[in-house]
C-alpha cells in the first residue's frame, strides 16, 4: 500500500476534525500588504475542494494585490493552521479558521503575499546560514494594547489592584488563545496607564506570525 504524504495526512486530519466538531463554516484568513487581516467564509461542503485547489477571489479589491486587468487570485488554506474558533458556537454549526497562502491562477505563489514573503526570507536565511538568523531559531512576541479602565490613572508596571473589566478582558484573551493552541508565558499590566501586555510562548517564525494575527483579532 502506498505511503501517504504529509499533505494527504494533513488534509484527512482537517476533514476528520471538521466532522467530529460539527463544523459548518470555515473562515479563510490572509493579510494584505499592510498587515490587515482579511477573511471570507466557505461552507463545509467546499472544504475538501478548498484544500485541494484553493478558493478564487477578486484580488483587485485587496490593498497591494492586483490590478483590475489581472484580478484573479486563489486563497489556498494551510491545513496546519486549522483551529476551531472558541468564541463561536462549539456545538452544532461550529466555525473554524485556516490561514491561507495566496496564489496566482496558475498555482504559483503571489509575490505580494506577506506569508510568502516571510517563507521566502526564512528559506534565504537557511540557505546562507546568516548569523543574525541562526538555523532553528524560535521567535517570541510581546504585544501591548491600551484598554480603558477605571484604575487607569493609578496602575503601573506589574501593579496588582482590585479586579476590573480590563483585567478580566486580559484573562479572557489568554484563555481564548490557549484554546486555539497558542502558548502564553506572561500577562500583566505594563508601564503606561491602561497598558496591558500578553507575551506569547516562542515558536517558529511562520507560526508566530499567524499567532500574532490571531491575537490582534
Amino acid at each position: 500500500m502506498p505511503k501517504k504524504d504529509q499533505k494527504t495526512e494533513s488534509k484527512e486530519y482537517v476533514l476528520k476534525m471538521a466532522k467530529e466538531n460539527d463544523v459548518r463554516f470555515i473562515r479563510l484568513w490572509f493579510t494584505d500588504i499592510l498587515g490587515t487581516l482579511k477573511s471570507f467564509a466557505i461552507s463545509i461542503d467546499e472544504l475538501e475542494g478548498a484544500l485541494d485547489e484553493g478558493m478564487g477571489f477578486d484580488g483587485s479589491s485587496i490593498e497591494g494585490f492586483a490590478r483590475m486587468t489581472k484580478s484573479d487570485m486563489v486563497a489556498k488554506p494551510d491545513p496546519d493552521t486549522f483551529q476551531i474558533l472558541p468564541w463561536r458556537p462549539l456545538e452544532h454549526n461550529a466555525v473554524a479558521r485556516m490561514f491561507c497562502d495566496i496564489l496566482k491562477p496558475g498555482g504559483q505563489p503571489f509575490e505580494g503575499d506577506p506569508r510568502y514573503v516571510l517563507k521566502r526570507n526564512l528559506k534565504k536565511s537557511s540557505r546562507f546560514r546568516l548569523h543574525i538568523l541562526p538555523l532553528g531559531l524560535n521567535w517570541s512576541s510581546s504585544i501591548s494594547r491600551f484598554q480603558r479602565d477605571r484604575n487607569a490613572g493609578f496602575r503601573r508596571y506589574f501593579d496588582m489592584t482590585t479586579l476590573d473589566a480590563a483585567t478580566d478582558l486580559r484573562r479572557n484573551t489568554v484563555i481564548t488563545l490557549e484554546k486555539m493552541g497558542i502558548g502564553i508565558e506572561y500577562s500583566h499590566h505594563e508601564v503606561a496607564p491602561s497598558q496591558h501586555e500578553i507575551d506569547m510562548r516562542y515558536t517558529d517564525a511562520l507560526t508566530m506570525a499567524d499567532n500574532v494575527m490571531t491575537y490582534r483579532l
